[in-house]
């Protein structure tokens, strides 16, 4: 499964999620994401003056990077985020109104889901893929049962619980989409400490999916 989202076109589904990120630190930081490899930066809106690093973002990598927000709960959420260059609008719930709103003004959109009630749900809104948060209740074999009644090529994700310890298990069911919090980002890390971690996922990954097509 791949992304489909405009320009630029992704080589690796994986979102860095830098929660409680800073300003002042989001060049350093962004700079050591782009540098291993990641494609897709998104700072939850409960981070300290999201909105700035987010703009802060765009400036700098929105050439080659998708960019956006997280815990984007309401429309007016939808309109702060667009309304600074972000292209990306994730959430930890399924609300249809949002992701309408978020896909009228041409936003990827992954909302979070659990059930296959909110799946559905979602997709019938016009989300762009599924977020599946916390991943780690469902498991890959949750996930592999709920892609088996999904329509045939939604993009999935799974976000909580996934590292370079277990990402292969979610590849070999199907999943090829993760976002990645402190695995990548804690608040207070280097851009040293960032660029490190950020190798390891990226190692992992690859070597998922080399094995997934084996």
């Amino acid at each position: 499964m791949t992304v489909h989202i405009p320009r630029p076109r992704m080589r690796r589904n994986l979102v860095a999620i830098l929660r409680g990120i800073t300003p002042p630190e989001v060049d350093g930081v962004s700079d050591a994401l782009i540098e291993a490899g990641f494609e897709v930066l998104e700072v939850p809106l409960n981070s300290p003056d999201a909105l700035q690093s987010i703009a802060r973002l765009v400036r700098r990598h929105g050439d080659r990077a998708l960019i956006g927000g997280g815990t984007m709960l309401t429309v007016a959420d939808v309109d702060d985020v667009a309304g600074v260059g972000g292209r990306l609008m994730v959430s930890p719930n399924m609300r249809p109104a949002v992701i309408a709103h978020a896909a009228a003004l041409g936003m990827v959109t992954m909302p979070g889901v659990l059930s296959p009630t909110e799946a559905f749900d979602a997709l019938d809104a016009g989300a762009s893929g599924l977020k599946f948060f916390p991943a780690s209740l469902l498991g890959p074999q949750g996930l592999a049962a709920l892609l088996a009644v999904l329509p045939r090529g939604t993009v999935a994700g799974a976000v909580g619980g996934v590292g370079p310890q277990n990402m292969a298990d979610y590849v070999a069911v199907g999943i090829t989409t993760f976002g990645l919090g402190t695995n990548v980002y804690r608040p207070g890390d280097s851009a040293a400490q960032v660029r490190d971690k950020a190798r390891a996922l990226i190692d992992a990954y690859d070597s998922a999916i080399r094995a997934g097509m084996a």
